[in-house]
């Protein structure tokens, strides 16, 4: 196995400074609860009136901003769903993909924040998500954001006792996710298993010379831009004889990498740029677009990927969260 398609080239690289303005939603748990509309799921209670209020805004291609008065009383742990998905229904058991950013109630501390390296795939399991997380999440669409308020106990302090946590959860897709593209024949094939785990066939003949790029299917997500962070799932095969010799389906990881600035090989800079996400692509990338002049052992092949790209945002929108990341595998559970 050889590792992802990182770049051979140093991964210190700037970044980029343009933000997208969105559209801006708002919620102020425990002050709208009941005007929530029949699709929303509420799994927990609405908040006691003696609770301080949360207000959530940003849309969804950027990190959410809390709102609220510190320190932040809560008495009774509550959800509520900031907006609801469209896409698939979580189900027990179920792979997730989630961005997550939680800040201590007491301090406005951050004690966790996905945005700025790699989004978590888990296990929609109590085990994984824990017992509140999993009651929100279970039933839920892909595209949804949760705003989850509690009481956990104290692990940052010396001091004993409960904090007060506030925590959003944005659902990401697990697997490409749109509209089908029919592939020619003489290039190479891609069968999807019930897993949702791509298998593909590499025609008979000598390789092409150039990179060549294929839409799979086809998402209607955010286009990878030049500086953005993508997360992706991905299977490559050797073109000489079909052999994977990389991949991070069956390792239940993701990896999330900034495009466009040489952090991955030259074959996705070029191939994955303007794409979207929920998109599967595939690339025939020669050696000079991958591994070639170096001392890889994959130096002469011309490599097949076919990548899931699950999620694409602004590294300026990261940086503005809490910091920054450039690439980053994350593993489920």
């Amino acid at each position: 196995m050889v590792g992802p398609a990182l770049s051979r080239r140093s991964s210190s690289v700037r970044r980029a400074v343009a933000l997208v303005c969105a559209l801006v939603t708002v919620l102020v748990l425990g002050a709208c609860g009941e005007g929530l509309s029949p699709e929303f799921k509420d799994p927990v209670a609405a908040a006691p009136a003696t609770d301080s209020p949360v207000t959530v805004t940003g849309a969804a291609d950027v990190p959410p901003v809390l709102e609220y008065e510190a320190p932040l009383t809560v008495t009774h742990d509550r959800s509520q769903v900031v907006w609801p998905g469209v896409g698939e229904v979580l189900t027990d058991g179920d792979p997730v993909l989630l961005n997550m950013y939680a800040e201590d109630g007491r301090n406005r501390k951050i004690v966790q924040d996905t945005w700025v390296a790699s989004p978590r795939l888990l296990r929609l399991d109590p085990a994984d998500v824990g017992d509140q997380l999993y009651e929100a999440l279970l039933g839920q669409r892909v595209g949804a954001r949760l705003l989850v308020v509690s009481t956990e106990e104290d692990t940052l302090t010396e001091a004993s006792g409960t904090m007060p946590l506030v925590l959003t959860v944005d659902v990401l897709p697990t697997r490409a996710s749109g509209t089908p593209v029919t592939l020619a024949e003489g290039e190479p094939q891609v069968r999807t298993g019930k897993d949702g785990i791509p298998t593909v066939t590499v025609p008979e003949g000598d390789p092409p010379s150039e990179l060549e790029v294929r839409t799979v299917v086809r998402g209607s997500g955010a286009q990878v831009e030049p500086g953005d962070l993508v997360t992706v799932r991905y299977v490559g095969v050797k073109w000489s004889d079909g052999e994977e010799f990389d991949s991070n389906w069956e390792s239940g990881s993701v990896l999330t990498a900034l495009f466009g600035l040489g952090t991955v090989v030259d074959g996705w800079e070029q191939g994955l740029l303007e794409h979207t996400a929920g998109s599967r692509v595939l690339l025939v990338v020669p050696p000079a677009l991958a591994y070639g002049g170096t001392d890889s052992p994959l130096a002469d092949e011309t490599l097949v990927y076919v990548v899931d790209i699950l999620d694409t945002r602004s590294a300026v929108a990261a940086d503005n969260s809490s910091g920054e990341g450039t690439s980053a595998e994350t593993e489920e559970g």
